[in-house]
């Protein structure tokens, strides 16, 4: 199925997100009683939460291929419309087959609405976040240029504008909800544009630096092409190098003699192996054996090899001019990424303390959330994409 954007991914920039652990202080008196939660003097809303709450109950459950009454919100704290909606869904067991109880619907229904709220709670605080991150540096996105954006997404994955309403239905969406989480992409993307400005800067001391302390990094080892026979036995090994010797193909031999299923049929032959990749003995054989020389019979694990030695491809190491690109490039790369997780780590610690949540909604964002622990997770969430 088409997808123009994953529903309610958090807004965070890089970095981690944090996870509960120990109950803290409550100051979410300060709310005004339509709040879920507040960030600095701009309240999210219950009908706000609501809503977003509708789309990914929606979006989860059409993703999993299942719709009407289950892809309603879980209707805390009995969740009796939503145990009632998972047994009708879930028909009759199969004969034999242990019938699901209400408890256990019910915990299925009570951790589905925790997910949901947690994503939900996550996704406005951080929008707001990044909202007001963005007015604070002028940063700013017209209304003209997030329906621009939003058309040429429109045009890459639906064909028709039917399409893309049947796909809004489908997610319990609105076109005012992609036009806010595609404004939300905009403007996190000139934030991260802002953040890393200049760090595109990489002197020649740097990367000689970089070169000094990785040049195997830009090295190719030696490797050899060759061809073996395996056998059980000694003895058939050196009935197969007689066999060589006297003049018969490694085709021949590797056919009528190798019990090695991946090169019996193609001659014996080994492409490209470097020094480590091969059982100990047979390796330090072929690495010790000059070009053209019928060895063996070696004994390994596996059982005798007689081998040659066909082509050896010599050691290559990259000069530092021939490196001096890539490096950049990397050191580019790892001067942006520390830029902005830098940022995020003082972002998020501005906001969290600027953020209150009432009782029940709180999350790791909220200043009166539990305690929390850093758990590492993937960088630059997006809120839309394919």
């Amino acid at each position: 199925m088409r997808r123009i954007l994953r529903i309610l991914l958090p807004v965070c920039l890089v970095g981690a997100a944090p996870l509960a652990l120990a109950a803290c202080g409550d100051d979410s008196d300060s709310l005004p009683t339509n709040a879920v939660a507040k960030v600095g003097d701009v309240s999210i809303t219950k009908s706000q939460f609501d809503h977003w709450m509708q789309v990914a109950a929606t979006a989860t459950a059409a993703q999993t291929g299942q719709s009407g009454d289950v892809a309603k919100v879980p209707d805390p704290p009995d969740f009796t419309q939503c145990v009632a909606a998972r047994k009708k869904a879930a028909g009759k067991p199969e004969k034999g087959q242990p019938r699901t109880t209400d408890a256990q619907y019910r915990e299925q229904c009570e951790q589905t609405y925790n997910q949901l709220r947690q994503t939900v709670m996550t996704f406005l605080i951080t929008s707001q976040w990044i909202e007001q991150e963005a007015a604070e540096r002028d940063i700013t996105v017209t209304d003209k240029q997030v329906e621009k954006e939003l058309e040429k997404l429109k045009k890459q994955q639906f064909q028709k504008e039917s399409e893309y309403r049947d796909f809004l239905k489908s997610q319990g969406m609105t076109n005012e909800d992609v036009l806010f989480q595609q404004k939300l992409t905009m403007l996190r993307t000139k934030l991260q544009e802002q953040i890393t400005k200049g760090k595109d800067k990489v002197t020649d001391a740097q990367i000689r630096e970089y070169y000094d302390k990785n040049k195997q990094q830009f090295a190719t080892p030696e490797t050899r092409d060759v061809r073996i026979v395996l056998t059980k036995t000694e003895a058939k090994a050196e009935e197969a190098k007689q066999a060589l010797e006297s003049g018969e193909s490694w085709k021949d031999v590797a056919k009528e003699y190798s019990i090695d299923d991946a090169t019996k049929d193609t001659g014996g032959r080994l492409e490209g192996i470097a020094e480590g990749q091969q059982e100990e003995a047979l390796d330090e054989a072929i690495f010790n054996a000059k070009k053209g020389e019928l060895s063996g019979p070696v004994k390994t694990q596996f059982g005798w090899y007689v081998f040659e030695v066909e082509k050896i491809t010599p050691a290559e190491q990259q000069s530092l001019e021939e490196a001096k690109e890539t490096i950049k490039q990397i050191l580019i790369s790892e001067g942006q990424q520390k830029a902005l997780t830098d940022f995020e780590e003082s972002w998020r610690k501005q906001f969290t303390a600027e953020t209150v949540c009432r009782a029940d909604y709180e999350v790791a964002e909220c200043r009166n959330a539990p305690k929390t622990e850093t758990a590492t997770t993937a960088t630059g969430a997006t809120t839309t994409g394919n």
